[in-house]
């Protein structure tokens, strides 16, 4: 975990030695952020993956979307379940440690998905994939804030970017192998690449000065006692806007082809769009989050998505869908690295971890939760449009809420002061 350098000398008053000891920890954390970058764009498809094959899936195992939407429901509650038991292990292991087991995991549960020869299995591997995807965020998002703590929504900002390229790639990447292969084929090559992207961040991460932020954050309680409207806080807004974001992309190729009449390659890739758009929009709401109050920056994101939800239903040229589908897609990616850099930002060394597995992982449970519920409410004869409408009004009436209590000072806006002795 090495002794991290003094902060407290200005960078002018620094001696030879020192010049070059701070030039390599910051050479090395720079390829250790480099390699988590690639390891996130493999632990995020298990969140993803599941969308575009839903028809496929659907046509395989002879079953409808409520079925299916509960399969969708199980990846993100194994990712869910497994983040607040990850909080807590990061109690007692170092970060990166959480990192390399995340990826032996979703290497076996891709192999496993692949094989899964009823819905059952098929459920189990997908629960354990979303596992792995959740272990790996908890672990992953602390220590990327801890590599640059003075950079927060910066170094979020390029980490949250480079998940969003493997989402743009994985409707494509699934595309090009239905068109040539079996479905089973997209898990087996996502069990192959995780096993090359989780070795290279083993070497890369031998050879780094970690930080040693989190050594005192031992008691996941205490967190939750010190930091609870924080934590509240966050969870109600990650979780309404994961419910609908989950709701919506996971059903969003069957909407554009049952309600909207696109073909169904143009649907799939029309989800590409939603999710390219995110590659900007971490970027840039990652630096913007250094810069401007973080609950306002966040209600001003809801109110966008809440014209695009109303947008969308109306809409029905594809020339108009391409548009609004790109619009949305940068808005609600635009939230995600704001609220990290809120949680993050906002919490000292001794809890960050754990209250972030706290926040991250309850809330994951409203998320998980939007895929079931368009299922089902489409398995009760409602359409996608009144639905997508309905989250809209629900939107509308929580964002109104936070609004009032944050003109009252009753939300919590305070920033920890972080040293980058970290």
């Amino acid at each position: 975990m090495g002794t991290p350098l003094s902060a407290n000398k200005p960078v002018a008053h620094l001696s030879g030695n020192d010049l070059i000891t701070m030039s390599l920890i910051t050479g090395s954390r720079k390829q250790l952020l480099t390699s988590l970058c690639l390891m996130v764009i493999f632990l995020d498809l298990p969140l993803v993956v599941f969308a575009p094959l839903l028809e496929s899936l659907m046509d395989a195992f002879a079953i409808g979307p409520g079925t299916a939407g509960l399969i969708v429901t199980t990846v993100w509650v194994g990712s869910a379940l497994s983040k607040i038991p990850a909080g807590y292990i990061l109690t007692h292991f170092p970060r990166h440690h959480m990192v390399l087991g995340s990826g032996i995991l979703l290497t076996s549960a891709a192999a496993v998905t692949a094989l899964a020869p009823s819905i059952i299995v098929l459920a189990a591997g997908g629960f354990l994939m979303g596992a792995a995807s959740g272990a790996y965020l908890i672990s992953a998002s602390p220590l990327v804030s801890e590599l640059y703590p003075e950079r927060v929504g910066w170094v979020l900002g390029i980490h949250g970017t480079a998940t969003q390229i493997g989402v743009v790639l994985t409707p494509l990447f699934v595309s090009a192998v239905l068109l040539t292969s079996h479905w089973r084929l997209v898990f087996l090559l996502i069990a192959g690449v995780t096993v090359g992207a989780t070795v290279l961040f083993y070497l890369t991460s031998k050879r780094t000065n970690l930080p040693t932020a989190g050594t005192a954050d031992q008691h996941i309680h205490l967190a939750l006692q010190r930091h609870w409207p924080l934590i509240f806080t966050g969870i109600i807004i990650l979780a309404t806007t994961g419910f609908i974001w989950n709701g919506l992309f996971s059903f969003y190729p069957s909407y554009l082809i049952r309600e909207k009449g696109c073909p169904p390659q143009l649907a799939r890739n029309m989800l590409s769009v939603a999710f390219v758009m995110g590659i900007p929009a971490f970027w840039i709401s990652g630096r913007l989050a250094d810069r401007l109050p973080h609950i306002p920056f966040i209600l001003a994101i809801w109110s966008g998505l809440i014209v695009c939800l109303f947008s969308l239903t109306h809409v029905q040229e594809i020339a108009s869908l391409v548009i609004v589908t790109a619009v949305l897609g940068y808005v609600v990616s635009s939230i995600f690295p704001v609220l990290d850099s809120y949680i993050l930002k906002s919490l000292p060394d001794e809890n960050r971890a754990s209250a972030y597995s706290l926040h991250s992982g309850i809330a994951m449970f409203g998320e998980a939760s939007g895929s079931a519920a368009v299922g089902l409410l489409i398995d009760q004869g409602y359409t996608y449009d009144s639905v997508f409408q309905l989250f809209g009004v629900g939107l509308g009436i929580i964002l109104s809420i936070l609004f009032f209590l944050y003109l009252l000072r009753k939300l919590p806006t305070n920033t920890v002061i972080r040293s980058p002795n970290n």
